[in-house]
């Protein structure tokens, strides 16, 4: 796994001890979202409620932007290749 430095222009966060960097690009579609950790029968996991998704892979690992008014719609994609 490849982890990049943060760039002078990302965002940063942090909460309850966790340091959080977001690109510029993708920023505008994390706006609202809520991220937990989940412990249940189904497993452990991140539980995203993101308010700008218009539907998701199955899995979680992917999704689609919902389309502002006046843009053109967001390239389809074929998913995030793991879920079928």
């Amino acid at each position: 796994m490849s982890v990049d430095l943060p760039q002078e222009d990302d965002a940063s966060f942090e909460e309850h001890g966790v340091r959080i960097v977001i690109d510029p690009r993708s920023i505008q579609f994390l706006d609202g979202c809520q991220v937990d950790f989940v412990e249940d029968v189904m497993g452990n996991g991140f539980k995203i409620e993101n308010p700008n998704a218009a539907s998701s892979c199955g899995c979680g690992s992917s999704f689609q932007p919902k389309a502002e008014s006046g843009a053109p719609p967001p390239p389809e994609s074929g998913g995030c290749g793991t879920c079928h």
